[in-house]
């Protein structure tokens, strides 16, 4: 009995003492792009309710000056936009920063699809300008987009939102979680549906003037907010035009 206990006994000892060397042979991690970077001191866990932005109630800034914006259209008058920061911060921001810097103003409508929308906020009225400023990161949320919606326009990417914006002139929930919802007209929107109609408009209309209402810019006055109309269709061409003169 001695005899078998004994090298199983001297088996485990051995066994146990070559767990250390192996421990330390043995790689930090299986990761591969992790084992070839170089070790760093670990960052201190952080609280990520801290590094969020900042949350804003609906009765903090509904109402609030500081989160309305005055389109003032060559249309006649004024359109005012209520902004939704709880849903799209980042983009009510953009917004508003580049309204404050003139960006906004004298910008046409180069889009406007009669019972769909009217898309604004190109400088070179082409759809495809946009501002200095980076990109945004999309926002999609949960507003709607029905008449008189205001919302971000984008190129492909989800994130390729950068100054441009369009007027729901009818609902569309379509666009619902597929571009950033950031505010809503409450005021002014028959302004908005006598924006020239037109993939270009033969005629663009314009945003004379864009404030945040708590900048109490004063309304252009009437003379300026008037555009040019659109052309006039030629005249008819009656059949005695089509006529070739008679031969005497």
């Amino acid at each position: 009995m001695k005899m078998i206990i004994r090298p199983m006994v001297l088996t485990a000892l051995a066994f146990g003492l070559a767990l250390p060397a192996m421990a330390q042979e043995a790689p930090a991690t299986t990761d591969p792009v992790a084992a070839a970077a170089p070790a760093t001191e670990a960052a201190p866990a952080t609280d990520a309710a801290t590094e969020a932005a900042p949350t804003i109630k609906p009765e903090q800034y509904l109402g609030n000056p500081e989160y309305m914006l005055n389109l003032d259209l060559s249309t006649g008058g004024r359109v005012v936009v209520q902004l939704y920061p709880d849903v799209a911060p980042h983009h009510v921001e953009r917004v508003k920063q580049l309204a404050r810097a003139g960006f906004y103003d004298g910008v046409k409508f180069h889009r406007v699809i009669d019972g769909f929308m009217a898309q604004t906020g190109d400088p070179t009225a082409t759809g495809q300008g946009g501002s200095e400023l980076p990109d945004l990161k999309a926002e999609f949320n949960d507003t709607p987009h029905l008449r008189g919606t205001v919302s971000m326009a984008r190129a492909q990417s989800p994130d390729s939102a950068n100054s441009q914006f369009f007027i729901m002139l009818q609902p569309r929930f379509s666009l619902d979680h597929n571009y950033t919802a950031f505010g809503r007209v409450v005021s002014g929107m028959q302004f908005v549906d006598a924006v020239h109609k037109g993939e270009p408009p033969a005629v663009m209309s314009r945003m004379v003037q864009v404030s945040v209402a708590a900048d109490n810019k004063p309304v252009p006055p009437a003379s300026m907010l008037t555009e040019d109309q659109p052309a006039k269709p030629a005249t008819d061409i009656t059949a005695d035009q089509l006529n070739a003169p008679l031969q005497r």
